[in-house]
């Protein structure tokens, strides 16, 4: 399958999985650099590319390629510690984030388990511990979720650079407007129903956000269970998931969400039947897209499998390239990487029988 309209216009997508990383080009494969190693995130930044790989001797590190992969830098230091005063270990390195500073220069942000942000100055070679949110007052009475206490989601503002978005499970959404020196809990409306207090100001196990095309105040959230929308930033959040409705999805429950880069009002989740059965409802994978922010839902179904398939996507296991035409990429627990090339309507298998998926991202 060919995303570009050139052939000379090629995408990569990584593809990070419990036992290595893979590279989809074109129907080959490449990989897997490290081998038996976990690879949660992928970032594409400049001239590099960065993996958050934990190692099962070594912990979780921070490796460079400056040949789109072909061959990866063996880092000479833990890049991402905790002071020696926080009495703590990274475990894993769930987000990797590109943040354009207000000075033009690029800072790479870190979302860590336990949950934490650091940041590196320079593209990946070292990080610091953003210490106002790790001493936020919140943060000793969040909860793990089912993954554990992870730091997944990392947004931020492409003009106004003090804007930062994290999301923490199981803690909530947390804003800072002045380039993370504080932070607010903004969680007002999305429920928790596992809670005593399902309107706790924080608590909610969050499972991924993204920006809708409208711009970045514009906001689309996939909840432990509920899919939501906020207008305003985050300050409060709307339930857009309607399941049963026939408008809305088959269940409100799953992991992924992703938003159109351009296409305003569009947005995209897969759907699981329970948090304690996680796999497509009925046997059917099918992804779900919404047109019209979130007012009705349509099935996606051509191409994927519609019988025997218990599929399960998680939280970054779903993604859409930045630029035309905007090809839509998931991949599974059970090791297949379906792809799209006409925003979901038609569906192909680029791989399968490979290691579960953690992560997908279109490197174009």
């Amino acid at each position: 399958m060919s995303f570009k309209t050139r052939a000379t216009d090629r995408i990569t997508i990584a593809v990070g999985t419990t036992k290595g990383l893979f590279l989809l080009e074109e129907g080959a494969i490449a990989g897997p650099s490290f081998k038996g190693q976990s690879v949660l995130s992928v970032l594409g930044l400049e001239d590099r590319l960065l993996a958050g790989v934990t190692d099962p001797r070594f912990g979780p590190l921070v490796y460079t390629s400056f040949d789109n992969g072909g061959s990866w830098d063996e880092p000479t230091e833990r890049k991402i510690s905790f002071p020696k005063k926080a009495r703590t270990s990274a475990a894993q390195i769930w987000q990797l984030h590109a943040q354009k500073r207000a000075d033009g220069h690029t800072r790479v942000l870190a979302g860590v388990e336990p949950a934490s942000l650091f940041f590196s100055d320079d593209l990946g070679g070292s990080f610091e511990l953003v210490e106002s949110l790790w001493k936020h007052p919140h943060r000793e009475r969040w909860e793990p979720g089912g993954g554990g206490l992870c730091l997944h989601t990392v947004l931020t503002h492409p003009v106004a650079a003090e804007r930062i978005i994290v999301a923490v499970s199981a803690g909530g959404v947390y804003r800072s407007e002045d380039s993370g020196q504080s932070w607010t809990a903004s969680n007002k409306g999305i429920m928790s129903r596992h809670s005593p207090r399902p309107d706790a100001e924080f608590g909610q196990c969050v499972h991924k956000i993204a920006i809708d095309a409208a711009g970045p105040d514009v906001l689309w959230l996939q909840a432990h269970w509920g899919i939501y929308r906020s207008e305003d930033g985050g300050n409060s959040w709307e339930d857009v998931g309607a399941p049963g409705t026939g408008l809305g999805v088959p269940s409100d429950f799953g992991f992924p969400i992703v938003a159109h880069p351009v296409e305003i009002g569009t947005a995209f989740v897969f759907p699981l039947e329970s948090d304690l059965y996680r796999c497509s409802p009925g046997g059917a994978a099918r992804v779900y897209r919404t047109s019209d922010g979130g007012k009705s839902w349509e099935a996606l179904t051509n191409g994927l499998p519609m019988a025997n398939a218990h599929l399960e996507v998680l939280r970054d296991g779903f993604d859409i390239g930045r630029e035309a035409p905007y090809p839509l990429v998931f991949g599974t627990r059970t090791g297949q990487v379906f792809a799209s090339a006409d925003t979901g309507e038609n569906w192909r298998l680029l791989a399968e029988h490979l290691p579960p998926v953690l992560c997908v991202r279109v490197l174009d």
